[in-house]
C-alpha cells in the first residue's frame, strides 16, 4: 500500500507519478490536515502521533508525506522509527509568462526517500 499523505489527490497525478507510486502497491489518499500557524510544538507532536497511528493501520509499504514543514518532520520521524519508507515527490518547476501572468507547472521526476 502506497499512502499519499498530501493535499494533492492521486487522481490528479500524471501517469509517471502514478506508475512510480504503484511500485509500492495500491495508492490510497489520506487527507493531510490543515495545520494552524498558532499550534504549539506539543500540539503538532500530538497531532502527528494521531495521524501516524491512522497511517500505520493501513500497513503501508511507503508513505508520500508533504505539507506543513514541522508537522511533516514529526510524521516522517515517527514513521521512520517504525521502518516505514517515507518519500517526497521531486518535480521540475516550469514557469511560463502569458499576458504578464506567471503560470507555474510542476513536472514529476521521481520520489526521493527522506
Amino acid at each position: 500500500m502506497f499512502i499519499n499523505f498530501t493535499n494533492h489527490p492521486s487522481l490528479n497525478w500524471g501517469e509517471k507519478q502514478k506508475n512510480a507510486a504503484q511500485v509500492y502497491g495500491e495508492i490510497k489518499d489520506m487527507l493531510f490536515p490543515e495545520i494552524s500557524p498558532q499550534a504549539s510544538e506539543e500540539e503538532i507532536e500530538e497531532l502527528a502521533k494521531q495521524y501516524v497511528e491512522d497511517i500505520l493501520k493501513e500497513n503501508p509499504s511507503a508513505v508520500l508525506c508533504q505539507g506543513e514543514y514541522t508537522f511533516v518532520y514529526q510524521v516522517v520521524q515517527k514513521l521512520k522509527e517504525r521502518n516505514i519508507i517515507v518519500l517526497a515527490a521531486c518535480s521540475k518547476r516550469n514557469v511560463v509568462e502569458v499576458d504578464n501572468k506567471r503560470i507555474v507547472e510542476f513536472q514529476f521526476e521521481q520520489f526521493r526517500k527522506y
